[in-house]
């Protein structure tokens, strides 16, 4: 089950793209948008980060930062992010668990019997950690209302 507005984040621990181990309350204290992508170098989600990349000024200004999740690997990661020159954290669910805790599971992905990955989701965080706003889908071809965390972000 998908965490709503009002719970508290659960704490993780993933590796970035230089495999150095982050937790989620190391990025505590700012808002934190929360970004899971079910897949590196697929068409829609190569756009959403991307729009996301485009976004920093506007959400710096609202003393926000961007962390990425996805089920890849550090390494894929790595290279979609330097293909892509993301400027913000991308970190490797590459166990699912923060995924099935946060937003739940694709299962076959992209038609691929046995690929599992996480659905396409964000969460807005306070600085304490707590959801202010979440964004689900089990449609992976679905880009996340970008208004609407923009506005979800200048609401606290």
């Amino acid at each position: 089950m998908a965490l709503k507005v009002g719970d508290k984040a659960p704490d993780f621990k993933l590796y970035d793209t230089d495999r150095k181990e982050r937790s989620l309350s190391e990025f505590l204290g700012k808002k934190t948008v929360l970004a899971f992508f079910p897949g590196a170098f697929t068409g829609t989600c190569t756009k959403e980060m991307c729009t996301l990349r485009d976004s920093m000024a506007n959400l710096n200004s609202m003393n926000a930062q961007v962390v990425g999740i996805s089920v890849d690997t550090p390494f894929s990661n790595k290279g979609f992010t330097e293909a892509n020159k993301l400027t913000f954290p991308i970190l490797s669910d590459y166990t699912r668990d923060v995924s099935k805790q946060y937003c739940g599971l694709v299962e076959n992905f992209a038609g691929l019997k046995g690929l599992t990955a996480s659905n396409r989701a964000v969460f807005v965080l306070d600085k304490t950690g707590i959801v202010k706003y979440a964004w689900v889908t089990e449609n992976p071809g679905v880009e996340p209302p970008y208004d609407e965390v923009n506005k979800a972000l200048v609401s606290f």
